[in-house]
């Protein structure tokens, strides 16, 4: 079991992703951890998880497990200060980079806080393990479809860590650096079907940029299940993407306003700042060095240096991976929301 005896840092821990991530760890799937690091500047965040954590201690529970409280470590510091993640770093067998800036408005607004913690961030993680020798083995970089062909700061920033981390395995001889990219997390924070929520239970309109827009839907298991595979299957300085189901954000809108007793209509406000119409996790210029796995895509490093483990009998895709076609039908989705948990068969919300 791969991080059996482990000990676990999780960079942006109380994240939406970080917080799946950790309790999918502490069900043992793969493996009795010896202790997870949750590292993040929000000492409020930390709070709430601990509490909730500490209270979910029942037989009943998914979360069994020994020694709760040795396990589990919380830790305040930032990404972008050195002696920060160096000292969270030292204990660590793996590591996962979740600390991000990743709302695209912001970004463009404060592109050099979008620097700071997603390139600096990163370098400050890499140069710590170089330059003491630490025995981490894996690092695993969370990005995001907006690094592809990117058109937005957080996507320009993404990108050039992705750089960042596959250079990285040029010299970091003993740890195995890869990540994982991805694109819309159903329903995590400040994503599209939390506000359309809320706009429907307060009888808002439903606010649309582009009724042309389209998104992958992956829930946020889905994105831990990247994780895994990759911890499990990539070779360094590869890039996993997942497949996922892709739908016109103007059907999601007009499904979810099926809600009963909506009265509101939907409304085109335009686009954000440095909004992409249609999310692309492969580029047609990676899809010459992009590899089809069952359930997943594998890009490779340019590198040629880091070019191996792919069997010759394996074709690269040879297209661009978009979220533009083929889309999901109305009723497609409607059972996917329901399969996700997000409504019931009735139309209502779960909680």
């Amino acid at each position: 079991m791969i991080l059996k005896n482990k000990t676990i840092l999780v960079t942006g821990g109380t994240g939406s992703l970080g917080q799946r991530l950790i309790k999918r760890i502490l069900s043992k799937e793969l493996g009795q951890p010896k202790k997870i690091i949750v590292f993040s500047r929000d000492e409020s965040k930390q709070h709430d998880m601990r509490v909730k954590a500490l209270n979910s201690q029942k037989k009943s529970d998914n979360i069994v497990f020994n020694n709760f409280k040795r396990i589990l470590e919380f830790r305040i510091g930032d990404i972008r200060n050195y002696s920060d993640i160096y000292s969270a770093s030292k204990e660590a067998d793996i590591i996962v980079n979740c600390a991000a800036l990743k709302h695209v408005p912001v970004c463009e607004y404060f592109p050099e806080q979008a620097i700071l913690t997603n390139c600096i961030g990163s370098i400050n993680l890499i140069k710590c393990i170089y330059e003491h020798d630490l025995p981490v083995k894996t690092i695993v970089g969370i990005s995001t479809d907006k690094a592809a062909s990117p058109i937005n700061v957080m996507g320009m920033t993404k990108s050039l860590q992705e750089r960042i981390l596959v250079a990285s395995n040029i010299f970091l001889k003993k740890t195995k650096v890869i990540s994982v990219r991805y694109g819309n997390v159903i329903a995590s924070r400040g994503s599209v079907i939390p506000l359309f929520i809320h706009q429907i239970k307060n009888q808002k309109n439903l606010t649309i940029t582009n009724k042309e827009m389209t998104r992958f839907l992956l829930s946020l298991d889905e994105a831990v299940d990247t994780v895994f595979f990759a911890l499990k299957n990539a070779n360094s300085g590869d890039i996993i993407v997942p497949k996922a189901p892709s739908c016109k954000i103007l059907d999601l809108a007009e499904v979810l306003s099926e809600f009963k007793n909506y009265k509101g209509k939907i409304e085109e406000i335009g686009e954000r700042p440095a909004e992409k119409l249609h999310e692309v996790m492969v580029t047609s210029e990676e899809s010459r060095h992009c590899f089809p796995l069952k359930n997943y895509f594998k890009i490779s490093p340019m590198l040629p240096e880091l070019k191996v483990g792919i069997k010759k009998n394996i074709r690269p895709i040879l297209r661009e991976y978009s979220s533009e076609s083929p889309v999901i039908t109305k009723t497609q989705l409607k059972k996917l929301l329901i399969d996700k948990g997000i409504i019931d068969n009735k139309n209502n919300f779960l909680d």
